[in-house]
């Protein structure tokens, strides 16, 4: 339903977009001193659609702009959800060679070392997914 409801937004938005150029273009044409109460005519009805084209782009926005407060809400909950069921156990286990220098940084909370394995804690897990998530999403979209 909220695609549908897209594509017409813009299909409407691209309708009178073109309605605008048209109107414009009919005024421009009608330069002679005789007609400039039509030409004053169009320019008022391109005005119009004007401001129609910018109410409907406003409402887009509006609607983005609640998408991403609902999408960054979820995704907050879903952290601390994360964070409150494993507080002090260990999320994953990376073998120390690998993060020589960061060991002590990534088992944060969770215990250290075992069988020469460091164990990963919810915090850096989180800090580190999250970066490359971003990082994956940029040269992706490239945003």
């Amino acid at each position: 339903m909220l695609l549908l409801q897209s594509g017409s937004d813009k299909e409407k938005e691209t309708k009178l977009r073109g309605e605008i150029k048209e109107l414009l273009k009919e005024a421009s044409s009608l330069s002679q001193p005789s007609t400039f109460a039509q030409a004053a005519k169009l320019k008022r009805l391109a005005a119009a659609k004007e401001r129609e084209l910018a109410k409907c782009q406003n409402l887009h926005h509006k609607d983005d702009a609640l998408y991403s407060k609902v999408l960054l809400i979820s995704k907050v909950l879903t952290y601390l959800i994360l964070l409150i069921w494993f507080w002090s156990v260990p999320v994953s286990s990376i073998s120390q060679q690998l993060v020589q220098p960061f060991g002590r940084l990534l088992s944060w909370r969770t215990g250290g070392v075992q069988n020469s394995n460091i164990m990963v804690g919810i915090i850096p897990w989180l800090i580190v997914s999250t970066r490359v998530s971003r990082f994956i999403c940029r040269l992706t979209y490239g945003k």
